[in-house]
């Protein structure tokens, strides 16, 4: 038996592009979150707008390029003419659009929050089930590592949390949890509860026996 839980990891921004600007000495461009179309005869280009973060100098990122009308759904195309938001954060993320355009971003500035429900530990105390798990929801991949996750919503400091993932009772999609793992959108944390257990109770007992002491 076991209970699963949802960890919901949200970006705050897009990623910044790592490109040089032939304006000025900034080496990188933020998103507008707004598209240019150019549509000839029966082709269209359409590009992802950048600009640069000191001087808005533009840089335009090729998402579709001299391709058929007809092969833009009128949904996506009007997505594409207003600006749509998501649509737009969805070609900024994508690891594949990058490397069409041979640009590299800058995940590390990429800030995010992290959505859960704290577990006291008088409820894990008074589970059933020997496992604990986690589903994580991410829309986008940009470089977390799972340790971080799991250290940030399981209120454990770093040393409790190594003493967890040596412990050997932490699975990451049904294999031992490797510390340097990135996240990705319906991963799986299993834990073992008493394992967790323990470690929540580490320092508390030694608190106790010194309080006692005194």
């Amino acid at each position: 038996m076991s209970t699963k839980h949802i960890w919901e990891v949200k970006a705050k921004n897009t990623p910044l592009l790592k490109k040089k600007c032939n304006h000025c000495n900034s080496d990188r461009f933020y998103c507008s979150d707004k598209f240019r179309l150019n549509a000839q005869k029966k082709n269209i280009d359409i590009w992802l707008i950048y600009r640069c973060v000191k001087c808005s100098n533009t840089y335009n990122m090729t998402v579709f390029s001299r391709i058929r009308t007809e092969s833009v759904s009128k949904e996506l195309f009007n997505k594409f003419s207003e600006n749509d938001t998501e649509i737009a954060w969805e070609y900024a993320f994508s690891q594949e659009i990058r490397k069409k355009n041979n640009i590299e971003a800058d995940l590390e500035s990429v800030a995010y929050e992290i959505l859960y429900n704290t577990i006291p530990v008088e409820d894990l105390i008074n589970m059933d089930g020997e496992i604990i798990s986690f589903q994580i929801q991410c829309s986008f991949d940009f470089n977390v590592r799972a340790s971080t996750v799991i250290r940030t919503c399981l209120g454990l400091s770093s040393s409790k949390l190594n003493l967890l993932l040596d412990s050997g009772t932490v699975y990451f999609n049904g294999k031992p949890l490797q510390k340097k793992y990135k996240i990705k959108n319906g991963d799986t944390v299993n834990i073992n509860t008493k394992a967790l257990i323990d470690i929540y109770l580490i320092g508390k007992e030694e608190l106790f026996l010194k309080t006692a002491d005194e």
